[in-house]
């Protein structure tokens, strides 16, 4: 097969001959997969080659090496590993040679897929002589083959897990790097590869950074390359510092005072690429420390490692004014634009940060610059102003900014309305929305908001909602915070008087020309759904007169006209607004037994526009429609069951869709609503969904944040139907023990014990949801064998030391349902335990209420157990 014919084909613009070339390539690939590996590697070192080929053929290659898709990696891992090792050792040979090729794209094609190659062999220990032969490349002659070599080293570093390359390996890969780094180095892209490789190897430098003379040479080569003629040099460097800053924190010390003044230099002089790295590095630094502090909140007996060096509060009389001055750099259009990031952003993001770091201390400095600036000729300093107000709530204490809050309320209001600068309001809206956020509600002392001022804050929020589309979506997001801040109010709520009007000027900016800009449809209906759910009983009667009138949007969404792609998406955006909004509305109606008799009567209508909305087939209204449902079936009990044969068949549907695995999950827990709501009416549907939830925890496709819930659901059936769970038991109790298995052995890094804790929950409420609903059965005895085994799961994540409260509340009730189920059968059993008269004592005395009462229930259960 002639490939390079091939490879230019599958760029062509014509559709067909493209098709006919990527058809070929996959037929090659099935039939003779070492030949179509090697001729790829081929193409990529063949200089002859036209570089488009050549670049096609090293992605390819590299694709066949790596995927996305955790189960589809794991086959191409296996596949490249089984191969002849004739065959790999030379497309291995040809990767290299292409390291030297005069040919950029070649050359930076081949770097990554030797890392691939790399991620795949070195942890198998295959591949030994790779590292040495491309650090003997580092000192080769020409620059490109250096600059080549040092990218791929760069890239491997990203592939491969610190501990798979051995020290010594690790020192010589870093002087490598860094002789690259240093100023001496002449040839810029050499100097580029290595900065930008630096950044990649950081993680490999732990010994290197507890060592003073190679740290100090480290910190040396990265502070002098962020001085660079060359600004992408002084960009990466900075990035270097950036990760430094929070890989290395406890080491940084010796080193602040020169950071400091190389970062504020950068941040006043240099280009905005440069300037955002150098103040990323405070906010780093920021993010550090607080997580000490609130790791150990104040007192050094915390379990944290690394003792915080305050070098923020240190840093507070430089750092605040450098960062004030960042705020006057707005651009023009940053309101209009959605990802908008400038040097006057990521200021007010850093100030913000700092706010969070040293509370109260931030206030003396930034007031005297809002003073100054806020009713200045200039929107540039008005603005900056009233940025700098609204980045500082969050973090000092409500006495410290209430004063300053209510000296600032009326002034914001009237520049909301009165301001001549689109950006002046912009960001006053958004100032009142954090005050609001932050400063208001049941948990503070000191009201800001009284029944002098409410009146004028509603009337000009409703104003600004017919501003331009970026200050409407800011006042909707204030308003949100208005109607949140009454959420515990009591029976009757300050924004009552105002309910009807709100919600009315709500439903008209919903309907804008212009509401698909800034998010401002979105916004509108978030802060109606925010109304509705912090109303109090007075205003039920217009929540009730809502129904209809949302009905009927979502009827208009539905009526068949023909639509292009682009409107298709828009209309199913919007049919997810309208079904979260009916969520919120059943969940509130159906909340109190009055207002749920008279919501009833819609019922029907509602669940037959949701069944359209599934017949419309979109993945993003699938979601919001079945959470709808799910409150629905909640609100509706047992009555739900009318609608469940045509309904079956899209919770089906939901159950078996791997891709978009969020629907999957929301499907699950709706499963589980539909099993609350129904009891033993679900039963004629349970072989289906017990058998689909099994599929779904033996494939390898699903994502696993969908399994946690899988189990869960296993107990809320089980509570559903009772002694008709035997039927599924023996497969269901295996599938648990197989994940129970799994998750007491599982060491790791943070993201794996939040989602060990996650899949323990789960498994221990669907042991909860079983034994409950086994409980006076005559059948109880069918659990007696599984009990040593769920004792073993407890015991085991009783010692692992890992497990977070939610777990810890869940494990001590399975104890107490094992115990009351079972009695004196499980009485014996939990005696012989390891550990659980040690762990019921340990939730006994828990500051925690609810693990507290927990505890106290399963002592009561196994003290009767026992005893019988």
């Amino acid at each position: 097969m002639e490939v390079t014919q091939v490879l230019l084909n599958a760029q062509s613009i014509d559709g067909t001959v493209r098709k006919n070339a990527e058809e070929s390539l996959k037929q090659f690939q099935e039939k003779n997969l070492p030949g179509f590996l090697l001729s790829l590697s081929g193409e990529l070192a063949n200089e002859e080659k036209p570089v488009e080929t050549r670049k096609l053929a090293g992605l390819v290659l590299k694709n066949a090496l790596d995927a996305k898709e955790q189960h589809r990696k794991l086959e191409l891992v296996q596949r490249w590993l089984s191969l002849d090792g004739n065959a790999k050792n030379q497309i291995k040979a040809c990767l290299l040679k292409t390291l030297s090729s005069p040919v950029s794209d070649a050359r930076s094609t081949a770097s990554q897929v030797i890392a691939k190659v790399a991620g795949i062999e070195l942890p198998q220990k295959q591949w030994p002589e790779l590292i040495g032969s491309l650090l003997s490349n580092v000192h080769q002659l020409q620059a490109h083959t250096k600059q080549a070599t040092l990218e791929t080293l760069g890239y491997l570093c990203e592939e491969v897990s610190p501990d798979v390359i051995d020290q010594d390996q690790v020192n010589k890969i870093l002087t490598a790097v860094v002789q690259g780094m240093s100023a001496s180095e002449g040839n810029t892209d050499v100097r580029l590869a290595a900065t930008i490789a630096l950044y990649n190897a950081l993680g490999f430098a732990q010994a290197n950074f507890s060592n003073d003379m190679e740290r100090d040479y480290i910190m040396r080569v990265v502070c002098e390359a962020t001085l660079s003629p060359e600004v992408r040099i002084r960009q990466a460097a900075f990035e270097c510092l950036v990760s430094i800053s929070s890989t290395y924190y406890e080491k940084l010390a010796p080193y602040i005072q020169d950071i400091f003044n190389i970062t504020a230099k950068a941040v006043r002089e240099d280009e905005e690429p440069v300037a955002l790295q150098a103040i990323e590095f405070w906010s780093s630094i920021c993010d550090e420390e607080i997580d000490i502090l609130e790791e150990y909140e104040g007192d050094f007996t915390g379990d944290s490692d690394i003792p915080c060096f305050y070098f923020i509060k240190q840093a507070l009389p430089v750092l605040v004014p450098m960062l004030l001055e960042t705020l006057l750099k707005q651009e023009e259009d940053q309101d209009q634009d959605e990802g908008a990031w400038n040097i006057a952003m990521a200021g007010g993001t850093c100030l913000g940060l700092v706010a969070h770091t040293v509370g109260d201390d931030i206030v003396p400095p930034v007031v005297p610059f809002i003073e100054e600036n806020i009713t200045k000729l200039d929107w540039r300093q008005r603005e900056a102003a009233t940025y700098a107000f609204g980045s500082i709530l969050e973090g000092p204490s409500p006495e410290k900014l209430i004063p300053l809050v209510n000296v600032a309320l009326t002034f914001m209001l009237s520049a909301l309305t009165k301001d001549p600068n689109s950006h002046v309001k912009d960001t006053t809206a958004w100032t009142l929305g954090r005050i609001f956020e932050f400063l208001h509600g049941s948990a503070v002392d000191s009201p800001i908001i009284t029944q002098a001022n409410c009146q004028q804050i509603v009337t000009v929020l409703l104003q600004s909602m017919k501003d331009t589309p970026n200050v409407a979506e800011k006042a909707c997001g204030a308003l949100y915070f208005l109607a949140q801040g009454y959420e515990e109010v009591g029976p009757s709520s300050p924004l009552t008087p105002f309910f009807q009007e709100i919600v009315q000027s709500l439903l008209t900016v919903t309907h804008r020309e212009d509401a698909g800009e800034s998010r401002l449809r979105t916004a509108a209906y978030e802060t109606l759904n925010e109304m509705v759910r912090c109303s109090t009983d007075e205003t039920a009667p217009l929540v009730l007169q809502l129904v209809p009138v949302i009905m009927m949007e979502l009827h208009n969404t539905l009526e068949g006209q023909k639509l292009s792609s682009d409107e298709r998406e828009k209309q199913s955006e919007l049919q997810g607004l309208l079904c979260g909004c009916l969520q919120v509305i059943i969940q509130k109606l159906g909340s109190s037994e009055p207002t749920k008799y008279v919501f009833m009567q819609y019922a029907d209508q509602i669940m037959g526009l949701f069944l359209r909305v599934f017949a419309c087939r979109s993945a993003t209204v699938h979601e919001e429609a079945m959470l709808a449902i799910g409150a629905l079936a909640y609100a509706t009990g047992p009555d739900f069951a009318k609608y469940m044969p045509e309904f079956y068949r899209y919770l089906e549907m939901g159950l078996q869709n791997f891709e978009e695995y969020q629907v999957c999950a929301v499907t699950v827990g709706v499963v589980g609503d539909i099993s609350r709501a129904l009891e033993e009416k679900i039963v004629p549907y349970c072989d289906g969904i017990m058998t689909q939830l099994l599929k779904n925890l033996s494939s390898n496709q699903l994502h696993r944040s969908v399994k946690p819930p899988i189990f869960s659901c296993f107990g809320d059936i089980a509570l559903a139907v009772g002694e008709y769970f035997e039927k599924y038991l023996m497969w269901a109790m295996s599938a648990l023990q197989r994940a129970a298995e799994l998750s007491t052995h599982a060491a790791g890094d943070d993201e794996l014990t939040e989602y060990t804790n996650c899949l323990r929950n789960g498994i221990l409420e669907a042991y909860s949801g079983i034994f409950q609903g086994f409980k006076n059965s005559p059948k109880t005895q069918l659990l007696i064998p599984y009990t040593p085994h769920i004792l073993q799961f407890l015991d085991g994540i009783y010692m692992e030391k890992d497990m977070d409260d939610v777990v810890m509340k869940t494990a001590i009730g399975v104890l107490g349902d094992l115990a009351d189920t079972l009695g004196s059968h499980a009485g014996s059993l939990i005696q012989q335990s390891l550990s659980s008269k040690d762990f019921l004592n340990e939730c006994l005395s828990s500051d925690d209420q609810m693990i507290k009462e927990s505890a106290e229930w399963a002592k009561l259960a196994i003290s009767r157990a026992i005893s019988v």
